[in-house]
């Protein structure tokens, strides 16, 4: 929903029935909250005549300049200096009414004090005098300051992506396809030409000023804004993420008292800013007012420290362990085995990850687990409530289904880059599959998997030849190329039923070329740019720029390990940049070649 020009005008220009605004005009808005709500908000007209609408309303801290430029004036009751057309009464002797009043009201009681002192009245009496303006601005900006001091801080990033997006030609996957990080499911239509109030790094003056700019692009949760006034120049585009503090919607300034002053660069091709900005907002849309709050509010999560779960084995795929929750960031867990004592042996996932589970979830379904030695729970520490993880759809195991010995296609989960040739090796409770990649399997089975029938990871024979997919056929065979007709007879086994996969494919919203921030499933601690690069009913092939083909995976469009452009920056994940050369990326590959974490052998050998 959104709402109408009237309650964001008076946001804007914050009007209120008992008082004139900074720039003298009459009252004739009324704020109707009701229509607040999601999306963002329309401006739009209140009345026959764009004079009646007033501008942003500061209390006297609209448009500030030093004193003797042309069109300015200085308010005799609080010092500030601002643009003469927008003073209060035909006089402009005064910023605003309530100077005005505050003027009168000083002088009345400046001539009572006088006449009881026995000395002439004087027009201002200081007892009452506001301070200036910079004197405010710089009390705001020291408290700005002392806050900030007291926050902590965000790393900072070592990659821009501003920089790397240019000048808006490379596309992001916006917010909305991604359900699972903050605000993803209340973006709403926040999208190109939305307006904004945001810091002005081209006032030219000491202190923090804000100036409205509209969005050109949007990359996820990245904006390339322009400030108004510049229209179709380009040179000072600037890129800014949407959720970060210093982005308001436009009325934020006048709520708040903030100064909005213009560009400096823009001063000489407008006389009358006020008519400018009625112009230019009159049926723009710009944030709902509780944007802010929302993306606080979404930055909440329910798992915490010391939470116990049930993950997989990173060793042996084939079993679970315990875990506790060791760091929450972003959603992403950082999980330790429960045996280890330094802390080292830790594996990360987000918390809707299909790879974690609640404490009994094992034994629940005949999934295998390592006992652990540890007796008891230490103090502090608490099983994961289960409504936490996430649900998989239920199935009807009482008609046809699975069987042990099935043959299907999976993607490799020691390899993602490919889809095998797979086999049903267990069929579990409540839906969930022990899968094993043929010709590559130990004997006693401690690389099997998991995975739930609805799983988008597994699919029917045939999938990768309808599909103009690349079939990893098992190690060692050698009856190329590989025909599922033929390789069916040999083994003398079946194929699963088609009917038993899930054929779901949601409106996801990705395209081919897409930015966003991916998990490294064979290293899932790190989060690295990334593009799509292909796409396949709802799967997606995921490069890793600056990387090989290679290291390529294909990754559900749901999946919770994938991110929009700007989710490091503000959940205070460290994002991996590309690999910028050929040796960067040689040393890069020798690290991840070394690592057993959730990652086998490349099996080169088998395409």
């Amino acid at each position: 929903r959104s709402r109408t020009r009237d309650s964001v005008l008076r946001e804007l220009w914050t009007m209120s029935r008992k008082r004139r605004d900074s720039f003298g005009m009459l009252d004739g808005l009324e704020e109707d909250r009701s229509s607040c709500s999601g999306g963002v908000t329309q401006l739009t007209p209140t009345s026959s005549s764009s004079s009646s609408l007033t501008l942003i309303k500061t209390n006297g801290q609209v448009y500030t300049y030093p004193d003797g430029k042309a069109g300015m004036a200085t308010c005799e009751m609080c010092g500030m200096v601002g643009v003469r057309d927008a003073f209060y009464s035909k006089t402009k002797r005064f910023c605003s009414v309530s100077c005005s009043r505050s003027y009168s009201s000083n002088s009345k009681k400046a001539s009572i004090l006088a006449r009881l002192q026995g000395k002439p009245p004087t027009k201002k009496a200081k007892v009452l005098q506001k301070p200036p303006l910079i004197t405010k601005l710089a009390a705001y900006a020291q408290h700005q300051a002392n806050q900030q001091s007291g926050v902590k801080k965000i790393p900072v990033e070592m990659f821009d992506w501003g920089r790397y997006l240019g000048d808006g030609d490379v596309t992001g996957a916006p917010v909305s396809c991604f359900k699972h990080v903050p605000m993803g499911k209340s973006w709403g239509d926040i999208s190109e030409g939305v307006r904004v109030e945001v810091p002005n790094t081209d006032s030219g003056l000491p202190m923090k000023v804000y100036w409205i700019a509209g969005i050109i692009k949007l990359a996820g949760f990245k904006a390339l804004l322009r400030y108004e006034g510049f229209d179709s120049d380009s040179t000072r585009d600037f890129w800014l993420n949407l959720c970060v503090p210093d982005i308001h919607p436009v009325g934020w300034c006048a709520a708040g008292g903030k100064p909005l002053v213009p560009p400096q660069t823009l001063l000489h091709r407008f006389t009358n800013w006020k008519t400018f900005l009625i112009k230019r907002l009159t049926g723009s849309k710009t944030l709902p007012p509780d944007f802010s709050s929302k993306v606080q509010e979404s930055m909440h999560f329910p798992f915490k420290k010391q939470m116990r779960v049930e993950v997989v084995d990173k060793t042996h795929l084939c079993r679970t362990r315990v875990a506790l929750v060791e760091q929450v960031i972003g959603g992403r867990l950082r999980l330790v085995y429960e045996e280890c004592d330094d802390g080292t042996d830790d594996f990360w996932c987000h918390m809707y990850s299909p790879l974690i589970h609640s404490i009994g979830w094992s034994r629940s379904i005949g999934h295998r687990f390592k006992r652990s030695d540890v007796s008891k729970k230490l103090d502090g520490q608490v099983d994961a409530p289960g409504q936490l993880f996430a649900k998989v759809k239920e199935v009807d195991q009482s008609g046809a289904w699975f069987e042990d010995g099935m043959k299907l296609e999976a993607i490799d989960p020691l390899n993602l880059s490919a889809i095998c040739v797979a086999t049903v090796r267990k069929v579990l409770a409540d839906g969930y599959l022990m899968i094993g990649i043929d010709g590559s399997e130990a004997a006693d089975g401690s690389d099997w998997f998991c995975y739930h029938s609805t799983s988008p990871s597994i699919f029917p024979a045939g999938f990768c030849e309808i599909n103009d997919i690349e079939l990893t056929p098992p190690r060692g065979y050698t009856n190329l190329p590989f025909r599922w007709f033929e390789y069916l007879k040999e083994t003398k086994s079946v194929a699963a039923p088609v009917n038993l996969f899930n054929k779901d494919v949601p409106n996801h919203g990705f395209r081919p070329g897409m930015k966003l921030e991916a998990v490294d499933l064979m290293e899932p601690r790190l989060v690295c740019v990334a593009t799509v690069t292909r796409i396949v009913h709802r799967l997606l092939r995921i490069h890793f720029d600056g990387w090989e083909d290679e290291y390529d995976q294909w990754v559900d469009c749901e999946s919770p390990d994938l991110y929009p452009v700007g989710w490091c920056q503000l959940t205070g994940y460290q994002l991996q940049p590309p690999a910028v050369n050929a040796d960067l990326q040689s040393a890069a590959s020798k690290q991840r070649k070394k690592s057993q974490q959730y990652k086998g052998q490349k099996k080169s050998e088998s395409f």
